[in-house]
């Protein structure tokens, strides 16, 4: 159990800015093994990021009058409030990806832009999208109700973290490998490894599946959330996610020939808008 926590806790280092410093920081202490070994806590670093956010959405929901354009203010600072809790770490691999597949089909000349740190064109307009289209969907779901958004918006964290894992056991790490921070993580991940990634997000949906339906009643469309309904529709947010991480998949391995540390984070964008867009897809012949 110390282990696992230790683990756990050198994962929320990494990958978001919350802090894990002094006397803990020195107790969890760091290697590259133990770096290796925290990624099969990435879905559980998305329970705690959705976790966080979908609690403001619910406050804010609360807070808020109803109707009008409170579901887009609640959309816009939950996700203001997620990049601040990642430093934007998944946000930048998004626009640096953009960048280096957008700038060059040169595979060498690719992967020099994507080590840029300056954001171009390509990096600015895929920002620009995925945040608008982000806003968009929650502020679509956050019109149905915090029964609704809260939860969608907890796996969809939980699920878009799990996906850029299997990457790093399919495809080669071809970044920068003096200079890569992600090089020790992405040397290698485990069957273990993997299958505890696994239970993290199965976990995270038996608890909206036993949770969601009790609390439904409040809801506008309380009928949506009851099991099947409410099966059915994480189903499809599912398997738009697993399409959209193919999809990412087949990009990087037949442009890039592997992956960087970068695409991790582009892939957990792309797969939590699927996700989002796959939940309301669902929806639209019911409502």
């Amino acid at each position: 159990m110390s282990r696992f926590v230790r683990h756990y806790l050198l994962s929320l280092q990494f990958f978001t800015r919350l802090p894990v410093t002094g006397r803990l920081a020195a107790w969890v202490g760091y290697s590259p093994e133990m770096l290796r070994a925290s990624a099969a806590h990435f879905p559980g670093v998305g329970w705690l990021i959705g976790g966080l956010v979908a609690a403001l959405s619910a406050l804010l929901l609360w807070a808020l009058p109803q109707g009008g354009f409170s579901p887009l203010v609640v959309a816009a600072m939950g996700t203001a409030f997620g990049i601040l809790l990642t430093g934007a770490f998944h946000e930048d691999g998004l626009a640096d990806v953009a960048d280096g597949l957008g700038g060059s089909y040169e595979r060498e000349r690719a992967l020099d832009i994507m080590k840029d740190s300056r954001v171009g064109a390509f990096g600015a307009i895929a920002i620009a999208m995925a945040l608008l289209t982000k806003v968009a969907l929650v502020a679509q779901l956050g019109l149905m109700g915090v029964a609704v958004l809260c939860p969608v918006v907890f796996l969809a964290h939980v699920v878009s973290r799990t996906w850029p894992l299997l990457l790093i056991r399919l495809l080669p790490h071809v970044g920068d490998t003096a200079a890569s921070k992600s090089k020790p993580l992405a040397d290698q991940i485990s069957g273990a490894a993997l299958l505890v990634a696994l239970l993290w997000c199965l976990a995270a949906f038996a608890l909206v599946l036993l949770l969601v339906p009790p609390l439904a009643s409040g809801a506008i469309w309380p009928t949506l959330l009851q099991p099947s309904a409410l099966l059915s529709a994480m189903g499809w947010a599912l398997a738009l996610s697993a399409l959209a991480f193919a999809w990412m998949g087949r990009l990087f391995a037949k442009r890039l020939q592997g992956f960087t540390g970068d695409c991790l984070g582009a892939t957990q964008q792309i797969c939590e808008l699927a996700f989002y867009l796959g939940f309301l897809l669902a929806l639209g012949g019911r409502t």
